[in-house]
């Protein structure tokens, strides 16, 4: 059986949230684990697109926060599948903040999702091809293939 190919721009997500006080600590910041659980989400939502069926979120590296996001912030996350293996996906997730008042965004944190696609009983199922097309795209694809030898490497040293 054929592989179906598919695009980076096939799967893109976008999401957008308000940090309101429940999402953020004393600090007036939004939590850590709030933003790591909408990364997830998003995340998961692009590789579910990108795999066609559910997904696992196999590992999360490489989050780190350039700069807080404030309660009453709106919060941008835009995923995007980087790379595609056989069963397993990378998704970046770049998040902005946008200051409510005067609508300037800026940049707070990336990350880099692995989830594996998996079928009725749990097990892992193929993904279609990554076809990246923009200078962009093909970019992040290199890159992405550079964390996942790195992450391979890492885990057989243990």
């Amino acid at each position: 059986m054929t592989r179906k190919t598919k695009f980076p721009a096939d799967s893109a997500s976008e999401s957008t949230h308000l940090v309101l006080p429940p999402d953020s600590n004393v600090h007036g910041t939004l939590f850590g684990g709030r933003i790591m659980e909408w990364m997830d989400v998003i995340a998961g939502i692009a590789a579910g697109r990108h795999a066609g069926g559910p997904v696992v979120t196999l590992s999360v590296d490489s989050i780190r926060f350039s700069r807080p996001i404030n309660m009453a912030d709106v919060v941008i996350l835009k995923a995007s599948v980087n790379y595609a293996g056989t069963t397993s996906m990378e998704v970046g997730v770049y998040v902005e903040r946008e200051d409510p008042q005067n609508e300037h965004r800026e940049h707070c944190l990336t990350g880099y999702f692995t989830f594996v696609a998996v079928d009725a009983a749990g097990r892992p199922r193929q993904v279609p091809i990554l076809a990246p097309q923009t200078d962009k795209e093909k970019q992040r694809y290199q890159r992405a293939q550079e964390r996942r030898a790195q992450r391979l490497d890492a885990s057989t040293t243990k």
